[in-house]
């Protein structure tokens, strides 16, 4: 700008700006961006009230935009699954259910969407990795004085969104203690063996109950879907102690069950062996039995008879014993009375010929007679001989 410039003075004062100018020119950038002309500043300066009231409609037109876009900042949209909480001046005023919405634009109510199908998982013992441990968390007492290394996880769901928002600042920690405090509890109450193996369903179980009662004493908001037991195991430092500990409790079951199996085996053999053999004692004992009384029964008949007749009974029951003795050879030798020789009876060759039915046994008794008694023998023989005749005419009559 050359010094010779008639404003120099006046653009270079140093003094305040006009506000008057300054107004004029933002009514006219405004006018000029609503379509109108921004040139009309020059020719209506002498008419003072038309700057001020373009001015005027200028702030209206933003103060409607400014209004709309804080209506529209109301609306909002809550998921399936989900749930809106609607906070006017912080209060609790309403839940509303999926699908679009609108409230009061802030700072009257504002929106907190709570979403309740997400599944949440809280570690107890460890963050991330089993291997990754926290040991103030896991190390826990059993009941039997032995210290145990137990990782679980739980797993839980939102069923109130207001209690949810309001009666918890700290959810996911609530969770964390209530179930360490359980856990606790139950460990505490159980036997060592019966956390690490066949309790470990059931520790669980009683577990996800008592930490449920906990946070519905505490309106939480919350419910426990499950509780996963990850590690179970004593502490490192006797880890070897103890797997030498489990190995002998292990072999003296193999053991138990090895002497069980045997007595199985055993004892049902010798049962039965003990019953056949009371059987077969019981058996002997009646047959002998029935023998003795058959013998007595036949001595009574045989008594009977020898008191009829003594001499016949005599000689029957020497031929039935002959009989009997004899039965089961196939050749006698006979010693006579005083005699010299022996005679030869060919009772084999009588047998068969009886069994051919070439004659009676009974008729042959004469044919052989000369041959067994000898002539020389006195009048006592043949009375002998006469008495064993009729004896065996007896036997063929009552056959």
């Amino acid at each position: 700008m050359g010094l010779n410039d008639p404003q120099w003075g006046k653009k270079n004062s140093g003094g305040p700006p006009d506000l008057e100018e300054l107004l004029r020119r933002l009514n006219a950038r405004i006018a000029a961006l609503m379509g109108g002309k921004g040139g009309s500043g020059r020719g209506g300066a002498g008419n003072g009230g038309a700057p001020a009231q373009g001015f005027g409609a200028g702030l209206g037109l933003i103060a409607a935009i400014a209004a709309l876009i804080w209506v529209g900042s109301g609306f909002y949209i809550v998921n399936e699954g989900q749930r809106g909480v609607v906070l006017r001046f912080g209060k609790k005023v309403e839940i509303t259910e999926s699908g679009p919405r609108w409230h009061l634009p802030f700072p009257i109510e504002t929106v907190e969407i709570v979403n309740l199908s997400q599944v949440r998982t809280v570690e107890v013992g460890y963050r991330d990795n089993v291997k990754n441990k926290m040991l103030k968390e896991s190390l826990m007492l059993t009941d039997d004085e032995n210290i145990i290394d137990i990782q679980f996880a739980v797993q839980y769901f939102l069923s109130d969104p207001g209690d949810y928002l309001f009666n918890n600042r700290m959810p996911e920690e609530n969770v964390r203690q209530a179930a360490e405090t359980v856990i606790r509890e139950v460990v505490g109450k159980s036997k060592m063996d019966f956390v690490l193996y066949e309790g470990r369903e059931q520790v669980a179980a009683t577990a996800t109950k008592l930490i449920q009662d906990i946070l519905d004493r505490y309106k939480s908001g919350i419910v426990v879907s499950k509780l996963t037991m990850q590690n179970a195991q004593p502490p490192e430092q006797v880890q070897a102690a103890f797997d030498d500990a489990v190995k002998a409790g292990q072999d003296r079951e193999r053991q138990k069950n090895e002497g069980q199996a045997y007595a199985n085996d055993v004892v049902p053999r010798a049962r039965g062996t003990a019953a056949r053999l009371v059987q077969e004692a019981e058996g002997y004992r009646q047959s002998v039995i029935a023998n003795a009384e058959g013998d007595a029964s036949r001595f009574k008949q045989i008594l009977v008879e020898y008191e009829k007749a003594p001499a016949v009974t005599r000689e029957r029951m020497y031929l039935d014993m002959m009989q009997q003795v004899m039965g089961n050879i196939s050749k006698v030798m006979v010693d006579q009375k005083n005699g010299n020789s022996l005679l030869y009876l060919p009772l084999d060759k009588l047998i068969e010929t009886s069994r051919a039915g070439a004659a009676p046994v009974g008729e042959m008794v004469p044919a052989v007679k000369p041959d067994v008694v000898p002539t020389s023998q006195g009048n006592d023989n043949n009375a002998a001989q006469r008495a064993r005749d009729s004896l065996l005419g007896r036997d063929r009559e009552s056959r």
